[in-house]
């Protein structure tokens, strides 16, 4: 006979568990293509970010125009990911994305020939919401259907791929634009869109495996309709929704202007750009670290955490002014902020049925996107107002704060809920649990 809690039977709980889950090699591949697509197609907005001095120059003077394309290009990616996310969950995620692509293809050729108004309509409409819409909230909802026991981990995974676009190419675009123009930059760049996503997204992408949606062993069955939190299930949607959106305003500033911001200080565009890439070359190390902080201590309480890291490094570049320390600053930026968005997503993966996630994870991305739109473009419009960015990053902590205020009240609630430790149960211990029980 196998005694309870002994060694023996230990062991073949975590096998048990194992063996249940639909975590498969495939299911790493399915990510790393994700990751791939993520990291090409996040390059597109980035054009419009390194070349912003040079695209106000060439239109007028104002930064608010640049800094509105890469608004409209979050914008639009959230508004189309509500959309895009109906459309994957009925002809898969394999067409979506490369529809996708093609139209960051469109978007790209179309802003390199025109004004403003082009700019605008090719980043808030093809490059936003037909482009990045079809690919950034479909793929999480893909992805994580893929995962059971490490799907933190997977989400901060393909998360990091605009990380990986944000450390790669702006190097490579202010040599191109330095060299040959911010209009060419972005021809040769949609040519690499189409050459990278399409055959990834057609071989690659293919559907999940069986029963992904079904409760795992050992884990919470979640009634469509039951309370969460305490709170009426779309309460606590509204709720989480506007958190994300709160932090994604400080979240874009820093990304969309700091190149910009060192210009001002003296400081050459290539260090600019530099800095740039070690802020998301941070994000993208430290979001693998986040992710598995997430598995274990649930997406809630790690939005909680990264949001108070956010806020301390909005509050710093407030103070910093010379090269040596917005390196350091901005390095610890990208720790702070880097695990919050695959967070969220965690979180409405742990505190709603799957049956509903196609539709409430891209209502997510549409707010935290709407809140990277409304901060790179209000950073722009203040700078433009007062002539620095200080205010800018001023408003950007208000809003964090508030954004520390709300989830804060959320995570208070699921710490009291009897029942709350259920979010943050690691699937092998709870299996474990669960076979001791009936040894």
């Amino acid at each position: 006979m196998i005694m309870k809690n002994s060694p023996v039977s230990r062991k073949r709980a975590v096998a048990d568990a194992a063996a249940a889950s639909i975590e498969t090699r495939a299911s790493w591949v399915a990510a790393a293509a994700a990751l791939g697509v993520m990291s090409v197609a996040f390059g597109a907005p980035y054009i419009a970010v390194v070349g912003l001095r040079d695209i106000a120059a060439e239109l007028g003077g104002a930064r608010s125009v640049p800094a509105l394309c890469y608004s409209f290009a979050w914008l639009g990616t959230a508004v189309g990911g509500v959309a895009m996310g109906g459309i994957a969950e009925r002809i898969g995620i394999r067409w979506t994305a490369m529809f996708g692509a093609v139209m960051i293809a469109v978007g790209l050729a179309l802003a390199s020939f025109g004004g403003a108004t082009q700019l605008y309509i090719a980043h808030g409409l093809f490059i936003g919401v037909l482009g990045l819409g079809g690919i950034n909230a479909p793929v999480y909802v893909y992805v994580a259907r893929w995962f059971d026991r490490r799907r933190g981990t997977a989400l901060a995974l393909i998360s990091s791929g605009m990380y990986v676009a944000g450390t790669v190419w702006p190097p490579i675009f202010t040599q191109a634009i330095a060299g040959f123009g911010w209009r060419e930059t972005m021809m040769f760049f949609a040519l690499v869109e189409a050459a990278v996503v399409l055959p990834t997204a057609y071989f690659f992408f293919d559907p999940p495996p069986a029963g992904a949606d079904s409760p795992r062993p050992g884990g919470p069955v979640l009634a469509v309709g039951a309370p969460v939190l305490a709170l009426r299930p779309n309460l606590a949607l509204a709720l989480i929704a506007g958190a994300s959106f709160l932090c994604c305003v400080p979240m874009a500033m820093p990304q969309s202007h700091l190149v910009a911001f060192c210009g001002d200080l003296g400081i050459s565009p290539e260090r600019g750009a530099a800095m740039l890439s070690v802020l998301l070359g941070t994000a993208f190390v430290s979001r693998q670290v986040w992710g598995y902080v997430s598995d274990r201590i649930g997406g809630l309480n790690t939005v909680l955490a990264g949001s108070i890291c956010q806020s301390t490094a909005v509050a710093a570049l407030l103070f910093t002014q010379d090269e040596a320390g917005l390196f350091a600053v901005t390095a610890f930026f990208g720790f702070g902020f880097s695990g919050i968005i695959p967070a969220y997503v965690l979180a409405i993966r742990q505190l709603f049925p799957a049956s509903e996630a196609h539709w409430r994870v891209p209502i997510i991305m549409l707010c935290s996107g709407s809140g990277m739109a409304f901060g790179g473009w209000i950073a722009g419009a203040l700078y433009d107002h007062y002539g620095f960015y200080g205010a800018a990053f001023a408003a950007g902590l208000g809003a964090n704060l508030v954004n520390l205020a709300i989830v804060g009240f959320l995570a208070a609630r699921g710490w009291s809920e009897p029942d709350a430790r259920r979010h943050r149960v690691h699937f092998a211990d709870a299996t474990r649990r669960q076979t001791s029980t009936t040894l």
